[in-house]
């Protein structure tokens, strides 16, 4: 949008209507951390059009700092799987008892049938932007990557598609593994694909780990 809220030269400014309100409290609602995908592929154009909606994101000084790497080699996923493997093992020793034996019983990435792979990472540094806006508060770098890929994940939902974000990773093993620039900094690896089945209750909530509660709005 130009200055004070009108479009390009030649465009009326855009309005949307109820109906297209509507429609993303639907996406919003029905956005799932997915782990359970089917195997078959992505279409390209599907695809592509997630990748523009991923550049549509928002960023601090628009300096656009995430980097995204596409794992399709057959022996890096199966690295990401032995990194995850390691970290999921040192992170159930966490807990005991009943607690550990629910960690156990949860699925909790889908590297092993996610069509489709993408390491996400934030350029700390970027020429972008001239580092506007981001002196005082220099996280912002990686709250842009955030958005990016929140925004991702709502375009995807659109396309019918599921996607999860596996945590349980060492960043410094990502950054290894993947042989990825001095200066990116991991913040995510995702899968995304097509959903055995679609929930509109969050898996970790319909499992009984941890409910799904609204959080004050508060006013002062």
């Amino acid at each position: 949008m130009g200055p004070l809220g009108h479009g390009a030269e030649g465009l009326s400014p855009m309005e949307f209507t109820p109906t297209d309100a509507e429609t993303l409290q639907r996406i919003l609602r029905w956005r799932r951390d997915v782990r359970h995908f089917r195997t078959d592929p992505i279409d390209g154009q599907a695809l592509a059009r997630l990748r523009s909606a991923m550049d549509c994101a928002p960023s601090v000084g628009n300096s656009r700092p995430w980097r995204v790497v596409q794992v399709n080699d057959p022996a890096l996923r199966a690295a990401v799987r032995a990194e995850f493997t390691r970290c999921n093992t040192e992170a159930g020793k966490l807990y005991s008892g009943p607690q550990l034996n629910d960690y156990i019983r949860l699925k909790l990435a889908g590297l092993d049938t996610a069509p489709v792979q993408l390491a996400v990472y934030t350029l700390t540094n970027p020429a972008e932007g001239h580092g506007l806006g981001r002196q005082t508060m220099p996280e912002t770098l990686r709250q842009s990557t955030a958005m990016a890929i929140h925004t991702l994940w709502l375009a995807a939902r659109a396309e019918n598609l599921g996607l999860g974000i596996v945590s349980i990773l060492d960043p410094r093993a990502m950054v290894r593994l993947l042989s990825v620039d001095p200066g990116w900094e991991f913040q995510a690896y995702l899968c995304l694909g097509h959903p055995e089945f679609s929930d509109d209750t969050p898996l970790l909530h319909r499992e009984g780990w941890q409910e799904t509660t609204a959080h004050p709005w508060e006013e002062r």
